[in-house]
């Protein structure tokens, strides 16, 4: 690395640590906002109160809605009769089944399959029957007491094993319809491939013979446990349906497809719907495509007034989780550990309803590879349908669960070889520059380099061997920024400077929108505080697809970016024609040009043509990755988002404790446009990494959810923080976004749970390879060793 400094602890009160490596700071690179750590803007509003979620909505006359859930894993619904309940004072709609008509009423992603409330029949405990819009929510609970539904119980698929059985029961009878999109060399898909698999997704290059070579074949199973988003803010909808027009305040990530989504739903023009999405107090995945908003839509359609439909935290557990997957990996290495090839199967456990499992299937698939080298590689990924909670998309999106098994098998491998698992990943690891896949977009993150500073920051080379203690490493690898993902952006100023960034990615803590406010600051070269994010209402918004795959800084960033010096370029060109001179020779700062040491306040100049009103010049930028026929997934991927983990635990023989002593966790960002958010990010990422790897586990029985509520699901608290957490923020200076910047927040993530299990690999020479690694499985597998 070129240079690097360190920074102040974390704050956890534990000892923690920060360090930011690579390609030099804001005083060292010319610019003046970007890579400094500026204040977000929206920290007052949020630490004050002030902030206005969704859940803060308040309209007058507002109604509150609440849904009757079904009590069966799957049955059949005989009846619905809502009399009672319609009759309640207090009630002014209520949904069922019976008030589809007209509507193309289920939704999903790649198929459509997931009801608005249930029609023929429900497939798992949760899932919605009816719905009421009432004065309170108490008065609502009440009727939903009064709707009687008569229901003939059929057998429940609780498990993967249970699904695939050949006497397993067949979710659904009558295929939904559904799309498989186009990809290219050596990519392929399935709708439906055999009973209750809603999706498969297959990858293959390489010649096939290359296993002939191999002098080591290992086959391993590995198993990914469920975990539940937790955002802290629940899903929320405010809908007012006044005529035609339709207008929600929603906590979502997608505003666009949803958009799109719910129109086809309503069979409405896009134009009659308008999305407004205030902050979002957290998503991690879960708030995309149709949640709570058909529902609210519906019912204030029915009931002429504004309703609020908010989940509680329990009724979040039934909506959507992350996947379950068991995973098979068959690899084949030669005698010094040079890898060869590898062969995957991966069966991602999908729920009740589709939703956005086939794009999950794509990435865990297209992922198993790893960040290494192969002459042949197979993979293939299908999605089990389950009579448990729906699955979607989740932080790390697939890659999880690739790089649990792949990192996990990695450090296996070395160990029957004689190999220090850190020799074997250097061994094998791609360069920069090196294409992932024939086709697929080069890595742009040394990877080698960035191991060294995970265990140079570990200590690992200079370990003590100590009884019960050991360390592990790991490499988190994606392809980030999305397939297909287009973003517009418009950045407008006023005539006194003052500049409005609006575009469509969410605020969902995550620090987009000062960073992309950074970026156009540094471009107009105005103060950070003269620039405001605009509110996101989908009828001026610029398009944007979505705020997903770490895509803010690279996708979003480069709209944004060409936004930016679109305007710059006009206000130049604009006072080079009032003073005489070509544009070349202004440079724009303080919302005033200058020409060699003279200096000319704009406000004066465009008051002089455009009279009191004054003038708003106004620019548009548009980023979208080109497609290819040879990149597998339809185009090459706009950046690989990189992590790198490393662990030292001690393990209690006793009773199977996992202790995590040291976690240090970093990713490569390319450029921080902001150090502080990165640094967030990172560490954010890194501590939900520990509680996938330690405490997180969905537990069902017979497709019962047995820990769906707060006090029951065991997250990370501070004090289960390590003794010594160290994040490091690499800047390698790669990155395709604007001054080299790349997504960051789920990288940190990917790689944490398998460093772990690698680390108590190596304190105890017992592999676990079931997540979390609970106590119980720790100490099973001690006592099998």
């Amino acid at each position: 690395m070129s240079e690097g400094h360190a920074a102040v602890g974390a704050g956890t009160g534990q000892s923690a640590g920060h360090a930011a490596v690579g390609a030099g700071t804001a005083q060292g690179d010319g610019h003046a906002v970007v890579g400094t750590a500026a204040r977000r803007g929206d920290a007052a509003p949020k630490v004050t109160g002030g902030a206005r979620y969704s859940a803060d909505v308040r309209l007058p006359g507002m109604l509150h809605a609440k849904v009757l859930r079904s009590p069966h894993a799957h049955a059949r619904v005989v009846s619905v009769d809502a009399t009672r309940a319609r009759a309640l004072n207090g009630v002014h709609a209520v949904l069922t089944r019976d008030d589809l008509g007209g509507l193309s009423p289920t939704y999903g992603y790649f198929v459509k399959d997931q009801p608005v409330v249930a029609i023929d029949r429900v497939r798992y405990v949760g899932d919605v029957v009816a719905a009421v819009a009432a004065v309170d929510e108490r008065v609502a609970l009440r009727a939903l007491e009064l709707i009687d539904v008569v229901y003939e119980p059929l057998p429940a698929v609780p498990d993967i094993d249970a699904a695939l059985a050949a006497d397993a029961p067949e979710l659904f009878e009558e295929a939904p319809p559904g799309v498989v999109p186009p990809y290219g060399t050596g990519a392929s898909g399935r709708l439906r491939p055999r009973r209750n698999v809603c999706y498969e997704f297959r990858y293959e290059t390489g010649p096939e013979d290359a296993w002939a070579e191999c002098d080591h074949v290992f086959e391993d199973t590995f198993v990914f446990s469920r975990m539940n988003h937790f955002h802290l803010e629940p899903f929320v909808t405010v809908a007012d349906v006044r005529g035609e027009q339709i207008e929600i305040w929603t906590s979502t990530q997608n505003p666009f497809p949803l958009r799109k989504e719910l129109a086809r739903v309503l069979r409405v023009e896009e134009n009659r719907i308008r999305v407004h999405v205030p902050y979002v107090g957290g998503g991690f995945g879960a708030k995309h495509n149709c949640k709570t908003e058909p529902i609210a839509i519906l019912l204030s359609r029915m009931a002429g007034r504004p309703v609020r439909y908010c989940l509680t935290t329990e009724e979040g557990f039934l909506t959507l989780s992350q996947h379950s997957a068991v995973l098979t990996v068959r690899t084949g290495v030669l005698a010094d550990g040079t890898f060869v090839a590898r062969d995957s199967t991966v069966l991602l456990e999908a729920g009740a309803y589709s939703d956005g499992s086939p794009l999950v299937a794509e990435k865990a698939a297209y992922r198993m590879p790893g960040p290494y080298r192969w002459k042949r590689v197979e993979s293939s990924c299908e999605c089990v349908m389950t009579t448990t909670t729906p699955t979607g998309p989740f932080r790390g999106f697939g890659a999880t669960q690739s790089t649990w098994a792949s990192e996990s098998q990695v450090d296996m491998i070395a160990r029957r070889l004689g190999m220090d698992p850190y020799d074997l990943r250097m061994k094998n690891l791609k360069e920069l520059g090196e294409p992932f896949v024939p086709g697929e977009s080069g890595i742009d993150s040394d990877l080698a380099e960035g191991l060294d500073v995970v265990a140079d920051a570990l200590g690992y080379h200079a370990r003590a061997r100590t009884p019960n203690r050991g360390m592990g490493l790991a490499i988190g690898f994606k392809d980030g920024g999305g397939v297909n993902k287009p973003a517009q952006a418009r950045v407008k100023v006023s005539t006194a400077g003052d500049v409005y960034v609006n575009c469509g990615t969410v605020e969902i803590g995550q620090g987009a929108s000062t960073a992309l406010c950074q970026v156009v600051a540094e471009v107009l070269g105005v103060p950070l505080r003269r620039v405001v994010y605009a509110p996101i209402n989908t009828d001026v918004t610029p398009f944007d697809q979505g705020t997903n795959a770490s895509s803010g800084m690279t996708v979003m960033g480069q709209a944004v970016l060409r936004a930016a010096e679109a305007v710059r370029a006009q206000v130049l060109e604009f006072a080079a024609g009032r003073l005489g001179c070509a544009p070349a020779d202004l440079t724009l700062r303080d919302w005033a040009v200058r020409r060699g040491d003279e200096v000319t306040p704009l406000p004066g100049l465009i008051m002089a043509v455009f009279g009191g009103t004054g003038f708003e010049f106004s620019g548009s930028g548009f980023f979208k990755a080109p497609n290819s026929p040879e990149a597998p997934l339809d185009a090459p991927c706009v950046f690989w988002e990189i992590g790198w983990a490393g662990a030292e635990v001690e393990v209690d023989p006793d009773t199977g404790k996992v202790t995590v002593l040291q976690l240090v966790a970093s990713g490569d960002v390319g450029k921080a446009v902001n150090t502080l958010i990165c640094r967030g990010q990172d560490e954010g990422a890194a501590v939900m990494g520990l509680g996938q790897a330690l405490f997180e586990e969905m537990r069902f029985d017979g497709g019962v959810l047995l820990n769906g509520e707060a006090l029951d699901y065991r997250v990370p608290m501070a004090e289960d923080l390590p003794e010594r957490f160290v994040s490091i923020t690499q800047e390698q200076g790669h990155g395709p976004g604007p001054f080299g910047a790349k997504g960051a927040g789920e990288g940190a993530m990917v790689p944490v749970a398998a460093a772990i299990a690698n680390a108590v690999h190596d304190a105890t020479g017992a592999r676990i390879s079931a997540l979390p690694l609970s106590p119980e499985r720790v100490f099973d597998a001690l006592r099998a060793r």
